[in-house]
């Protein structure tokens, strides 16, 4: 697997927010804790040790055994929810949601992130022990953007009615979905071993949570991943005086609010709007938004009522009935993991911009920000292509319309770009204007829309030749397209539509090897790897 590396700023798919962050803009410094070099964790280390209870880790460690059930764990794994429970353990963390298997590339890219720093900081700091951590997001209700994900361009969709929390569904309809896909897969011995897992993940296991538990520790159980699942009634009664205090006080509204119009006025977008109360009531395959009015808390969608009193009763008996938002849910990671550092996607990060004054104003340790690794992969028969049309990798990043635009004036004879004749003009127009300032300022005026027209006639030729050209060398053109539309579909990243099954399917477990050889988030640029 040879690699190319590209700046993320070069690809043309990164916000302003994300390349900035990357380059340490002096406008974001703000915004974020530490930024994430190894020689920082150290400082990041020392701050969380402090500020983390033993009691934690011992209830962490005794809850994630529980969610594991029956599951078969490998000894890296046992040992690393073991560790947990040490002063001297730190983890690193990502969150995804519950996607069918695995849905998008990128959730490898996320899970390799976080294992592949954890293996940076032990050699760094052997003092120390360091767990990947994989957030299942369990609570989220948009069932829409999890239940299907791409074999071969083809969507590969559950289809089914829903309500509440994604990770409480239970697995109905998934036995015929897994006898299609059967086929798909084919009976080569890795189609066999899809097969295997799908089943085994999706028809074997009861809910979504628990088929998404055992699909990430078969793919990864070698490499010690931990999983967590935050909908945990224990887990959340440590962080019950956080919703109390959203609750009560709105405290997370007022702080978030503010730090995102600092954010808004530095030229940056708002990720995700805070709310009032930021907190969902789960119950019963049930998630609905929390709002308070006229000091009675409601229910959205629901004819649920609570006065202060009863809900904070509610609270009290029953943590599991809450769930954080998205705004919320990064302060309940980090207070029940002692974590160092989240791995996450640009979209992702944005959001935990507008977090750093809410947790320094409720004393919880801030972690490090890190973009997850992103990548290009090019398989050998996309690569002779690429080399036959003497297409680099940079070139396809580029917008279809550019794309075709650059390989017409690459192809034609005669030169797309009238810069000579422009100029030339101007000279002509120079002398003019020394006429001009002679005379009065109407026959000024004159000058300046005769120069004007003459080179907006230029521009409408020189787009008019292009246009000709275009239609000339279509066909060298087109198979350029075919290309880009094979790696970037529908204009987008690959990562963010291709499966992992169709590269196992060809290239087997080797394939994960690979993947996690080559990725290293620390490095922070852009992936092209030529499988």
């Amino acid at each position: 697997m040879s690699i190319q590396s590209l700046s993320y700023k070069d690809t043309g798919y990164f916000s302003k927010l994300i390349c900035d962050y990357l380059e340490e803009n002096e406008r974001l410094k703000s915004f974020y804790h530490r930024f994430p070099a190894i020689q920082s964790f150290e400082a990041q280390i020392n701050e969380k040790q402090k500020n983390f209870p033993v009691r934690t880790r011992r209830l962490l460690a005794k809850r994630i055994m529980y969610q594991y059930g029956d599951n078969s764990l490998s000894q890296s794994t046992l040992s690393n929810i073991g560790l947990l429970k040490e002063v001297t353990t730190f983890t690193v963390t990502t969150g995804h949601q519950l996607n069918i298997f695995t849905g998008p590339l990128y959730f490898l890219y996320k899970i390799f992130s976080v294992i592949n720093i954890c293996e940076d900081l032990r050699k760094e700091y052997p003092g120390f022990h360091f767990v990947p951590v994989y957030w299942m997001a369990t609570e989220d209700h948009d069932f829409e953007e999890i239940n299907h994900f791409f074999f071969k361009k083809q969507r590969i969709e559950w289809k089914r009615e829903t309500s509440g929390a994604v990770g409480e569904l239970d697995t109905a309809g998934m036995a015929s979905l897994a006898a299609s896909l059967k086929k798909a897969f084919g009976e080569s011995e890795n189609g066999k071993k899809l097969t295997a897992l799908f089943f085994d993940a999706y028809v074997k296991n009861k809910n979504l949570a628990d088929a998404t538990r055992y699909l990430a520790n078969q793919l990864f159980r070698t490499y010690g991943l931990v999983i967590i699942d935050g909908n945990d009634s224990e887990l959340k009664n440590c962080f019950s005086p956080y919703m109390k205090e959203d609750l009560t006080r709105q405290l997370s509204h007022h702080i978030i609010s503010r730090t995102t119009q600092n954010l808004v006025s530095k030229g940056y977008p708002e990720q995700v709007h805070p709310r009032e109360i930021n907190l969902f009531y789960l119950k019963n395959n049930l998630r609905e938004r929390i709002v308070l009015e006229d000091h009675i808390f409601r229910v959205l969608n629901t004819d649920i009522r609570f006065t202060e009193g009863e809900i904070l009763e509610e609270l009290q008996n029953y943590p599991e009935h809450f769930s954080p938002n998205a705004l919320l849910r990064p302060l309940y990671q980090e207070v029940i993991l002692p974590n160092l550092c989240y791995i996450g996607g640009g979209g992702e990060l944005a959001y935990w911009f507008q977090l750093k004054d809410y947790f320094d104003a409720v004393g919880v340790t801030f972690p490090m920000l890190l973009l997850r690794n992103s990548a290009l992969l090019i398989s050998e028969k996309w690569a002779k292509k690429m080399q036959k049309l003497d297409v680099s990798p940079e070139e396809l990043f580029l917008p279809e319309n550019e794309l075709r635009s650059k390989r017409a004036k690459e192809l034609s004879p005669i030169p797309i770009d009238f810069s000579p004749q422009k100029d030339f003009l101007q000279k002509q127009f120079t002398d003019l204007y020394k006429i001009a300032e002679q005379t009065d300022k109407s026959f000024l005026g004159a000058v300046k829309a005769q120069e004007k027209k003459q080179l907006n006639g230029l521009d409408k030729l020189e787009r008019r030749l292009l246009k000709a050209q275009k239609r000339k060398f279509l066909d060298e053109i087109e198979r350029v397209i075919q290309i880009q539309e094979e790696l970037f579909p529908n204009q987008s990243l690959q990562e963010r539509m291709d499966n992992f099954s169709e590269y196992y399917l060809e290239y087997g477990h080797d394939f994960l090897e690979r993947l996690k050889d080559k990725l290293n988030p620390l490095e922070m640029n852009f992936k092209i790897f030529f499988l």
